[in-house]
């Protein structure tokens, strides 16, 4: 999956003048963006929502989180995530929402494809080792399991702020 198959700006929601979105624009925001907040589904269908790095690779976004996390409970039984950036000002900036399934990544090839863009991306300061099953942290004596989840867009909306565009791209 490289590009949409559909982009739309939703007039409803939009300022008279706003044009949509590129895909290129909204690309541009996940690959460089810095924080994400991941929401998951509890097995009782409440949400659970948490600050998290994820990395854009391969047509995904990538995120980590420890075996026993909230969110790897929730995603063993409830695949469908949403992961949301942007900035927190009003009237300037580009807010982004990823809705899709998050699926665990197991394949190493695919782990070190991830690994490589999560070191270049954070400078090295965000490094992994990458294992059979995962992630592990360099320096962490116990070896503690990473798990490493691949999210493939079904739909990003992007909500341009100045001009209040809301754009939709589908990706199925």
């Amino acid at each position: 999956m490289a590009d949409p198959v559909s982009t739309k700006l939703d007039t409803r929601f939009s300022n008279p003048r706003a044009e949509a979105t590129s895909w290129g624009e909204a690309l541009q925001a996940l690959e460089q963006a810095e924080l994400f907040w991941v929401t998951t589904v509890r097995a009782d269908g409440r949400p659970h929502t948490t600050p998290l790095v994820a990395v854009w690779s391969d047509g995904a976004l990538y995120f980590s989180t420890g075996l026993g996390e909230q969110k790897e409970i929730n995603l063993r039984n409830n695949h469908r995530v949403i992961l949301m950036t942007g900035r927190n000002e009003w009237d300037q900036g580009l807010d982004i929402v990823v809705e899709g399934d998050a699926r665990r990544v197991e394949d190493r090839s695919q782990l070190e494809r991830a690994a490589t863009v999560w070191s270049a991306k954070w400078d090295g300061r965000w490094s992994y080792v990458v294992t059979e099953t995962g992630f592990e942290h360099p320096n962490d004596p116990d070896h503690t399991q990473v798990l490493v989840f691949a999210v493939r867009p079904e739909r990003i909306l992007a909500f341009g702020k100045g001009e209040f565009s809301h754009t939709s791209h589908r990706f199925s």
